[in-house]
């Protein structure tokens, strides 16, 4: 996928239906950041837009205010599970209608997304990278990694479902987020994201604001401390 036509495409749809010249926040920069790297399609995220901004466009024009992509983003997260769903079945399964990559490429192949094989990958390539992360940590992140890899290991060896193997790969990475935000770097950290978010802070409810906040401070450790999110989402 090409990383500059995701976002500008994202960008140009949202200012398009918004009917406004109004640019995207630092914070939607970081949303659309996150599902380039989740690998949502683009079709389904402006698909999204689309459908959110229909059903904006049927409310009286007073009620109108749509002045965050945020506010699509249930919708697009929605759709995003939907289409993981139709792939998760056998290969050979009709193809969901309506799916079609609006950007020219290829949408995966039936049934690859979570395929054995591409699972099994998956499972090793977390496994490797937490053990060299493990390598680098100290204290209570060392040992909440130290219990991730004996649990991942039992897992690519249990045979899962997806659904069941996912349930268990998030919970695994709530530890690993509840180990992140103890740390020292978590506290270097927080002044920069509080810097970051400032403007916004007011603007947020206090619930969505703690929730974003973590969101982006928990990015930045798992960067520094390159540990990858174990979700099937992350495949």
């Amino acid at each position: 996928m090409n990383y500059y036509n995701y976002f500008t495409e994202i960008e140009e749809t949202f200012i398009r239906r918004r009917g406004k010249n109004l640019l995207l926040s630092p914070l939607d920069w970081a949303l659309i950041e996150s599902w380039q790297e989740r690998e949502v399609p683009l079709h389904i995220v402006l698909r999204g837009i689309e459908k959110v901004f229909d059903l904006v466009d049927q409310q009286p024009a007073r009620k109108r205010s749509v002045k965050s992509l945020f506010y699509c983003k249930e919708e697009i997260e929605a759709q995003f599970s939907e289409w993981l769903e139709s792939r998760v079945g056998a290969n050979g399964a009709a193809e969901p209608a309506g799916t079609e990559a609006i950007d020219g490429e290829d949408a995966p192949a039936k049934g690859e997304l979570f395929s054995a094989p591409a699972i099994d990958a998956h499972l090793r390539s977390a496994g490797d990278a937490l053990r060299s992360a493990h390598g680098r940590a100290a204290g209570e992140l060392a040992e909440a990694l130290e219990r991730v890899l004996a649990r991942l290991t039992e897992l690519e060896n249990a045979g899962l479902v997806p659904e069941k193997l996912e349930d268990a790969l998030e919970k695994l990475d709530a530890l690993l987020d509840e180990s992140l935000l103890q740390t020292d770097a978590a506290a270097r950290l927080k002044p920069e994201i509080e810097k970051h978010l400032a403007g916004y802070r007011a603007k947020m409810e206090k619930d969505v604001f703690a929730r974003t906040f973590d969101l982006m401070l928990l990015k930045r450790l798992r960067e520094q401390a390159e540990i990858p999110r174990l979700s099937l989402f992350y495949l």
